[in-house]
C-alpha cells in the first residue's frame, strides 16, 4: 500500500558529519579509550553535538532533517548492532559500548572487523560478518532515542537507516554463505523497525541504498523489488524515501519506482561514466567552459522523465555536490530542477549524498585568498545553497537575485583565473614519449637491485610513518604560533628522525624509514609544496572512527617548485649503512585524498601530479637513496562503480603511477603500498604498476589477497601485512610466525617481504616497539 503523505518536504540533506566542527567527538572518544572520561561524558558530548547540528539545520531553513546518521565510529557498524549481527568473538563483552569499540578496533584478545572503503570515497566502513548462524535480532534503541531527541527539540526529523540490500551486499560472507542469501531472515527486522518508527511519530524514513548505483544482476534486481514491495505493503509505517547516491541507479530506478515507495532520492552530480572524475577524454569535461559543467553526469532529467511512475512520487533531487567543495552553479541546477517539475509528483532539493564527505564550514578559513574562497562551498554553505534553490524553485528567481549574482561572479572569477593553467608543464607533458612510463623487464631490475642492496631472505621493513608523538605535535604547533623558528623546528625533526633510525637499528630491521615526523599528512605535506594546491586551516573530514584528514584543494595545474623530501631522507640515510626508503605519495592517492578541480578530466590532472613525483624520485636517487616507495593506497578507491567505466580508469591510473616511477635507473628499487580496500577488482592493475615490491594490507583478511595476486600472475616482490596497525593489540611472535608461514604457501621466500599492514603514526611508541620486535623475531625464526 501507499501511505498518504500530507507533508512532502522541499529542502533537505541526505546526511550530516558527526565528528564535530572542532573534532569534539574525536577528542572525547579518544579520551574514553584512554580512560580519562567515562561513558556518560562521551554520551554527553554526542548529545551536545547532535542538538547543535539539528537546531542549526532547522535555522538554515531545512524542512526535513536527517537523524540517526550520528555514530561513535561507523554507520555500517551501527547497523550491525541494530540487527544483532556483531561477530560472536565480541558478544562476551558485557558493556555495550566496549563491545561496540572492540568490533571496531579490536582488543588485546579480540580481532576487529575488517575495514574497507565506502564505495568510491575516502571514508572507510567496518565490514559486517554474516554467516549461516548469524541470528538477526532488532535493537533499535539508538535510532528511536535520537528520533525522540529530535522531536523534543521541535525538529522535523527523518530517521535514516542503511537499507537491507546495501547492508548485506557490503557484508562479508562466512562459511560459504552469500550475505544476500540471508535477506529473508533480515527483512522482518526492517518491517518491525518501520512500525516502531511510525509509532514514535516519524512521518518519513530514509532508507539508504547506494548499492543500487552499482552493477546489479537480474537476481539482485528481483531481490530489490521483493524487498520494497514488502516494506511498502506494510499498513503501519512512515512514508519511505529510498536514497541512492554516488551515481545513477540505471535499471533499478524504474523497478524501484513501481514498488510503492513514496520518494526516491537521486544523485544528479556524480556519475560513474564519462565524467571529469574518471574520464580519460578531455572532451568529456567540456560542456560550456564553466568549471561547474564538469561535475559529472549522475542521474539526468531524461532518466526521470523516462519513468512514468515517478509522476506521483517525491523526487529528492541531489543537485548540490555532497562530495566536492566547489560552489554550485545555481543557474544550471535551477534549469535541471525546473525541468524535473514536470516529471515528479513533488520535488525537493538536496545534496547529492551525505555531507559526511566535506568540511563543516568556511567560517574558519580566514587566511584563504578571497578569490579562492569565493569559489568554495563547504557543508554549511551547501546547506544554504539547498535552501536557496528550494526558495527559487517555489518563489521564483527574483527571491534570490542577489545570491544568484554573487554565485555567477564567483564562477566567472574561477573560470578566468590565470593560476589555473601553467603552459610549461602542459608542454612538457605533451612532449613525453610512450617510453616515459616504461622500465626494463623486472628480471633485469631484480638482478641489479639484489647486487646493490644485498638484503637477506624475508627482509623486514615498515610502511613509512612512525608515531606522531606529543613532542612532534607540540613542535608543529609552536612553529605555527611563531614560538620557534623554522630552523629550530627542523632541528627538532632531525632529532626525531635520529631516534627513529636508532630504534630500527636496535630492533634489527633490514630496510629503514625516516619516520616522517615532519609530515602533517601523507597528501597535505606534498600539496603544500606544489603549485596548484592550497590547504585549509580547519577543513577536517572523517576518514574512519576518530581518524580525520584535512584534504588539500587542487584548483590549478600542478608544478613542483623544488625537492620536497630529499633533505629529510638524505639526513636519515647519513645515519646508517642500511638502506633508507624515500617515502612519496602516488598521483592517484594525492588526487583521491584531495578536493580536486572539476574543470578538466582527472586523468590530465593525474599526469601533472605524476610528473612532479617523477622529478622527486630522480632527485632522491641522485642523493644516494637506493629504494623509493611511492604509495598508492587509493588505487581501488577511485575505481568507477560501473563495469563499463573501470578499464578506462585503470588504464590512466596505472599510466600515471608508471610515469611517476620510471625516471629512475633499474638499480633503484621502487616500492608501493596499498591498504584497506577490496583488491579483487584491481589485482591486474596492481601487477601492471610494475613496482619492484608491493606491500599490501593482509592481516585482517588473513592473507586472502595473496591468492588473488597469484591468480593474476603477479611475479614481483610482495609484503603482505603481518599484523594490523589499526588495532591497539601487540601481535605475538607465534601469531606473526603463523602469518608468515601462511604467506610462504603462496609466495616464494625470494619474493616475500615482512612488514606491518600500514604506517605507524597513529600507534603509541611502546606498542610499536613491542610489535616490531616480535615481527623481526618471527622473521628471523622463519628465515
Amino acid at each position: 500500500m501507499t501511505v498518504t503523505v500530507h507533508n512532502p518536504f522541499t529542502a533537505t540533506v541526505l546526511g550530516i558529519p558527526r565528528i564535530g566542527p572542532r573534532r569534539e567527538l574525536k577528542r572525547a572518544t579518544e579520551s574514553y579509550w584512554a580512560g580519562r572520561i567515562d561513558a556518560a561524558a562521551l554520551h554527553a558530548t554526542g548529545r551536545e553535538l547532535r542538538t547543535r547540528q539539528l537546531t542549526d539545520l532547522v535555522a538554515a531553513g531545512l524542512d526535513s532533517v536527517p537523524v540517526g546518521t550520528f555514530s561513535y565510529y561507523d554507520q555500517m557498524l551501527d547497523t550491525a548492532v541494530m540487527v544483532g549481527a556483531l561477530p560472536p568473538r565480541v558478544t562476551g563483552i558485557a558493556d555495550p559500548l566496549d563491545r561496540y569499540f572492540a568490533a571496531a578496533r579490536g582488543t588485546d584478545t579480540v580481532e576487529p572487523l575488517e575495514m574497507t572503503k565506502w564505495f568510491d570515497t575516502n571514508y572507510h566502513y567496518l565490514v559486517p560478518e554474516i554467516g549461516p548462524d548469524t541470528a538477526f535480532t532488532l535493537h533499535a534503541d539508538k535510532l528511536l532515542d535520537e528520533l525522540r531527541e529530535a522531536r523534543d527539540l521541535g525538529v522535523p526529523a527523518r530517521p535514516v537507516v542503511i537499507g537491507p540490500l546495501t547492508f548485506l551486499k557490503l557484508s562479508k560472507g562466512l562459511d560459504g554463505i552469500a550475505p544476500l542469501d540471508r535477506l529473508t531472515d533480515l527483512l522482518p527486522l526492517y518491517r518491525d523497525l518501520l512500525g516502531l518508527l511510525a509509532a514514535a511519530g516519524a512521518d518519513w524514513v530514509q532508507i539508504d541504498e547506494p548499492a543500487l548505483v552499482t552493477d546489479l544482476t537480474d537476481a539482485e534486481l528481483a531481490l530489490m523489488r521483493r524487498t520494497y514491495a514488502d516494506l511498502a505493503g506494510l499498513s503501519q509505517r512512515p512514508a519511505i524515501l529510498v536514497a541512492t547516491y554516488f551515481g545513477r541507479p540505471g535499471a533499478a530506478l524504474p523497478a524501484l519506482a513501481d514498488m510503492g515507495v513514496e520518494g526516491i532520492a537521486l544523485d544528479f552530480v556524480s556519475g560513474n561514466s564519462g565524467d571529469a572524475r574518471h574520464s580519460g577524454n578531455p572532451g568529456d569535461a567540456q560542456h560550456s567552459g564553466n568549471p561547474g559543467d564538469a561535475q559529472g553526469s549522475g542521474t539526468t532529467v531524461a532518466d526521470v522523465a523516462a519513468v512514468p511512475a515517478l509522476a506521483d512520487k517525491l523526487v529528492v533531487a541531489g543537485v548540490v555536490d555532497g562530495r566536492n567543495i566547489w560552489r554550485t552553479d545555481l543557474d544550471r541546477a535551477l534549469a535541471s530542477l525546473g525541468t524535473l517539475l514536470g516529471s515528479a509528483g513533488a520535488l525537493a532539493v538536496s545534496t547529492s549524498s551525505s555531507l559526511l564527505h566535506v568540511p563543516y564550514s568556511l567560517e574558519g578559513e580566514t587566511e584563504l585568498d578571497p578569490a579562492l574562497r569565493s569559489w568554495l562551498a563547504f557543508g554549511e554553505e551547501k546547506i544554504a545553497e539547498v535552501r536557496l534553490l528550494a526558495t527559487a524553485l517555489h518563489e521564483g528567481t527574483d527571491a534570490i537575485a542577489g545570491e544568484l549574482s554573487t554565485a555567477r561572479a564567483a564562477l566567472a572569477s574561477r573560470s578566468a583565473d590565470p593560476r589555473l593553467r601553467d603552459e610549461a608543464v602542459r608542454a612538457r607533458l605533451a612532449a613525453l614519449g610512450d617510453d616515459a612510463a616504461r622500465r626494463s623487464p623486472a628480471e633485469e631490475r631484480r638482478a641489479l637491485q639484489r647486487e646493490r642492496l644485498r638484503l637477506p631472505l624475508l627482509p623486514t621493513t615498515t610502511i613509512g610513518s612512525y608515531p606522531q608523538t606529543s613532542a612532534i605535535r607540540q613542535a608543529r604547533a609552536a612553529l605555527r604560533k611563531g614560538e620557534i623558528t623554522a630552523a629550530q623546528y627542523d632541528e627538532r625533526m632531525r632529532s626525531e628522525i635520529a631516534d627513529v633510525v636508532a630504534l630500527q637499528e636496535k630492533l634489527g630491521l633490514d630496510v629503514l624509514v625516516h619516520g616522517e615526523p615532519e609530515r602533517n599528512d601523507m597528501v597535505q605535506y606534498f600539496a603544500e609544496q606544489l603549485d596548484g594546491f592550497f590547504a585549509t586551516a580547519n577543513g577536517w573530514v572523517q576518514s574512519y572512527g576518530t581518524r580525520c584528514v584535512r584534504p588539500p584543494i587542487l584548483y590549478g595545474d600542478v608544478v613542483r617548485r623544488a625537492p620536497m623530501t630529499v633533505e629529510w631522507i638524505g639526513y636519515a640515510q647519513s645515519l646508517t649503512d642500511k638502506p633508507v626508503k624515500g617515502m612519496l605519495t602516488g598521483p592517484v592517492t594525492i588526487l583521491a585524498w584531495s578536493f580536486v578541480r572539476d574543470d578538466q578530466p582527472l586523468a590530465d590532472t593525474a599526469r601533472q601530479v605524476a610528473l612532479a613525483i617523477r622529478d622527486e624520485t630522480v632527485d632522491l636517487q641522485d642523493a644516494g637513496i637506493r629504494i623509493v616507495q611511492v604509495d598508492e593506497p587509493a588505487l581501488r578507491e577511485l575505481l568507477p562503480l560501473r563495469a563499463n567505466a573501470k578499464q578506462a580508469y585503470l588504464d590512466w591510473a596505472v599510466t600515471a603511477f608508471r610515469l611517476a616511477t620510471s625516471g629512475v635507473s633499474d638499480a633503484t628499487q621502487i616500492h608501493t603500498h596499498l591498504c584497506y580496500s577490496e583488491f579483487g577488482e584491481v589485482i591486474g592493475a596492481i601487477a601492471d604498476l610494475d613496482a619492484d615490491v608491493t606491500s599490501i594490507e593482509a592481516a585482517r583478511s588473513h592473507m586472502e589477497v595473496l591468492d588473488d595476486l597469484n591468480a593474476a600472475g603477479f611475479h614481483l616482490g610482495v609484503g603482505p601485512g603481518v599484523y594490523d596497525i589499526h588495532s591497539p593489540r601487540v601481535p605475538s611472535v607465534e601469531e606473526i610466525t603463523a602469518s608468515l608461514r601462511s604467506a610462504l604457501k603462496a609466495v616464494p621466500a625470494e619474493r616475500l617481504w615482512v612488514n606491518p599492514d600500514c604506517g605507524l603514526k597513529t600507534r603509541g611508541p611502546a606498542e610499536v616497539e613491542a610489535s616490531l620486535h616480535n615481527m623481526v623475531t618471527a622473521a628471523r625464526a622463519v628465515r
